[in-house]
């Protein structure tokens, strides 16, 4: 019996951004080794965690997939490119990943919503939330860079953001988040 609830076109989309988010995965780990060889272990740190969170994300819609009855394609992980120029650099390339991320899932969602695909769209919400948070962590993250002087940082600035990132929690504060009493 057939208990396959995924069309064709979902089932490889959601396969799609499975490799997506491993991909995701790797640009993190990658930029977080490219840090830490050049001294900033709180900065690694940080996107060693994050590139574990990427993973958690390929996992959970490979989950999905297995429970609507679908079948998963392991696909191969695109290399993660050259390793960044600059802490800047690194950041900028986050944000424009994370955004590229957000079209990808936007797809997804847009697709899911075409099909009349409820169960899906309704599990891609959870990812739509959860890309609010990366893209505004990426725009933080640019934040703090800029104001540490962006590409022409002095090592003392670098210094207080490497520190700054290796306490920074995962999880960025969401505009839907903050009230009056929480600004």
């Amino acid at each position: 019996m057939d208990t396959n609830r995924l069309s064709n076109t979902i089932a490889k989309a959601l396969n799609d951004q499975m490799t997506a988010e491993a991909h995701n995965a790797e640009i993190y780990l990658s930029y977080g080794a490219w840090a830490s060889e050049k001294g900033y272990d709180g900065i690694a740190n940080f996107l060693f965690r994050h590139s574990a969170e990427e993973r958690n994300h390929m996992m959970k819609i490979l989950e999905y997939i297995l429970k609507r009855g679908g079948k998963v394609v392991v696909s191969a992980i695109p290399a993660p490119g050259p390793d960044p120029k600059s802490v800047s650099d690194c950041f900028q390339k986050v944000f424009k990943s994370e955004v590229q991320n957000t079209a990808s899932i936007y797809n997804l969602v847009n697709l899911s919503m075409a099909e009349k695909d409820w169960a899906t769209w309704n599990f891609m919400q959870w990812f739509v939330k959860e890309q609010t948070e990366e893209e505004t962590m990426a725009m933080d993250l640019l934040a703090k860079v800029k104001i540490a002087g962006g590409d022409a940082a002095k090592d003392d600035a670098l210094y207080a953001l490497d520190n700054d990132l290796a306490k920074m929690p995962d999880d960025a504060k969401l505009a839907q988040d903050t009230t009056v009493d929480n600004p």
